[in-house]
């Protein structure tokens, strides 16, 4: 099954994996030292975001290493970036609204 980036990070723990990863490459049992799940919960969310392309995985000798796909990543800025503007320009308007009542009450 095709999974989607959006429902990888749906997940709070898939949220965390990826935060981690953020900071170095590391293993499945460096990773599920994080949590208070089992090892098998952790390689579960590992490859649901792997199928998604977030991670990718490198073989070291005997260990396997995830590390993050920024790129794929942009996927979720793209979105996001729609919905940007749209925040701007709401947060901009509720400054100005700020703004004339602070100045009424002088």
């Amino acid at each position: 099954m095709r999974r989607d980036i959006f429902q990888a990070i749906a997940d709070p723990t898939r949220r965390a994996i990826i935060a981690l990863l953020a900071l170095q490459a590391m293993t499945p049992n460096a990773i599920a030292e994080n949590f208070h799940t089992t090892r098998q919960a952790v390689s579960k969310h590992l490859r649901i975001l792997t199928e998604c392309e977030l991670v990718k995985q490198e073989q070291q000798g005997r260990e396997i290493y995830y590390s993050l796909e920024l790129q794929k990543l942009k996927e979720v800025d793209n979105w996001l970036s729609q919905y940007r503007k749209l925040w701007e320009t709401r947060f901009n308007q509720l400054d100005n609204v700020l703004s004339t009542i602070k100045k009424q009450k002088k």
